[in-house]
């Protein structure tokens, strides 16, 4: 008596096995991609009103205090927008003064963001430095810049860290803080001021940690503790 074949050895299952995979995999990418985009929609002013977190919030968030704190349960950094709750969640009641403000409507944050992230594709920011994962690696990552505690060390000295990044952008070489040196590219002095904008409203997107371990790196965040 013949053997029967192993299914393993079957060409209509690997057949069918191959089909339904495809199809439940393009499924599950169609979900994914719909989540995604819900995900990636920018948040409004109105959200911050009522306490909605967004992952990428509303541009008016540069009115408010931004921090970065370890969650436990996510297991990795995350924005804490206006001071953190008994939960460990944004509580969006800390304002903060921004470049002499904390009262910039979304339009007017909106369009100041806008051209901070113009001014750094005009440089060629990316060049040298990353930005959620894009560009070279010679010189530091920009996607929580604004919450290197460096500035808040050299804050006193501006009147607000905000103004101390202004200045640096403007004449890098003046105030050269690491071995890489930055070249003075000519940054006008709205064009600073729009991509400390830019660098503050990036900082409160909720990148899933990333860059990874930036709140355990020395000279970033929880190295002021």
């Amino acid at each position: 008596m013949d053997k029967k074949p192993s299914v393993w050895t079957s060409n209509r299952f690997w057949r069918r096995s191959a089909t339904w995979v495809t199809g439940v995999s393009a499924v599950l990418l169609i979900l994914l991609t719909f989540d995604t985009m819900a995900q990636m929609k920018m948040g409004t002013e109105e959200d911050i009103k009522n306490k909605i977190d967004r992952r990428i919030p509303s541009p008016v968030v540069i009115n408010y205090k931004i921090d970065y704190q370890l969650n436990r349960r996510r297991g990795h950094e995350v924005p804490i927008i206006g001071g953190m709750d008994a939960n460990g969640k944004s509580k969006y009641e800390e304002k903060e003064k921004f470049f002499g403000r904390d009262d910039w409507s979304e339009e007017e944050a909106r369009a100041l963001i806008h051209k901070g992230k113009l001014t750094i594709q005009a440089k060629n920011c990316m060049d040298c430095h990353t930005l959620l994962g894009n560009g070279a690696y010679y010189a530091p990552d920009l996607t929580k810049a604004w919450l290197d505690p460096t500035w808040d060390t050299l804050a006193p000295a501006y009147n607000g860290k905000e103004y101390a990044i202004k200045e640096f952008l403007k004449n890098p070489p003046a105030m050269a803080m690491h071995e890489r040196k930055m070249p003075n590219l000519g940054i006008t002095d709205e064009e600073a001021k729009a991509v400390v904008a830019y660098l503050k409203f990036m900082s409160a997107i909720d990148t899933n940690g990333f860059p990874r371990n930036f709140g355990k790196i020395k000279g970033a965040v929880d190295a002021r503790k």
